[in-house]
């Protein structure tokens, strides 16, 4: 991570697997196997490789029904291809989906890049970049854990690239401590929690009021269900004590006809 944030860029000048596996390029330590494994390779580009890289784009998420003839009519479009090469699989011959394609100016190279990339061909939208293996220094590709590509499925994300550029780092302040780091910190929390106290003291002094109407209210209620009810036992009894007295007085009153 640069020293000042006037010298921060989203994209990498100078590849660092490390700063690659980080959202904003400030992490210190690996936090998946793959960055381990791209800091202790050593990887050299392939010298059987020909062409200018500095005229030279990488296209990728190719279909794997995509053409080499298929490519070349869509990129001419931008300016004169000089070479293109679709990289296939040596004991298929099948597509790996990617490919590198050398224009012959720079313009036309700038005009593909600018253009070209997230255009959608035989149903795939495509990645368009310039060449990295080359003119990137440090370069590690992602078969050794580098690269600047990676899914939200696997957790091994790459930052750095123009598909996926840092984040601009939060500025926090130097802290200050002393050898465990302890004192300011307590302080700190000190006065947080006394400011929580207060503010808790004061919303339950403002939930007291609350609290007593709601009781109050609470109780209302309760009473007049009791009386309900009461009432209610009441009124049951006298039904009771009529049909006593109805019964009883039924048969005398028979007895007297």
């Amino acid at each position: 991570m640069p020293e000042t944030m006037n010298e921060w860029a989203p994209i990498a000048k100078e590849y660092d697997p490390l700063k690659a596996g980080s959202i904003d390029g400030t992490d210190e330590e690996p936090h998946d196997r793959a960055i381990w494994r791209a800091m202790t390779a050593r990887y050299v580009p392939n010298r059987a490789v020909v062409g200018d890289p500095h005229l030279t784009l990488f296209v990728a998420r190719l279909s794997l029904q995509t053409t080499e003839d298929k490519l070349k009519e869509i990129f001419s479009r931008y300016g004169d291809i000089r070479r293109m090469r679709l990289v296939r699989d040596l004991v298929t011959g099948f597509s790996k989906g990617y490919a590198f394609i050398e224009y012959k100016d720079e313009r036309a190279l700038l005009k593909a890049h600018r253009d070209a990339n997230k255009l959608i061909i035989d149903q795939h939208e495509i990645f368009v970049d310039f060449e990295l293996e080359r003119t990137l220094k440090g370069w590690i590709p992602r078969r050794l854990g580098g690269g600047f590509g990676g899914k939200k499925e696997s957790g091994q994300l790459r930052f750095g690239g123009r598909d996926r550029p840092f984040r601009k780092p939060i500025n926090l302040p130097a802290m200050k401590s002393n050898f465990y780091g302890e004192e300011k910190r307590e302080r700190g929390w000190s006065r947080d929690w006394k400011t929580r106290d207060r503010a808790h003291e004061r919303s339950r002094e403002q939930r007291w009021p609350e609290m007593d109407r709601s009781e109050s209210r609470r109780d209302r209620e309760r009473h007049s269900r009791e009386e309900r009810s009461s009432g209610k036992e009441g009124r049951d009894r006298e039904r009771k004590d009529r049909s006593r007295d109805y019964s009883s007085r039924k048969p005398r009153d028979e007895d007297q006809h």
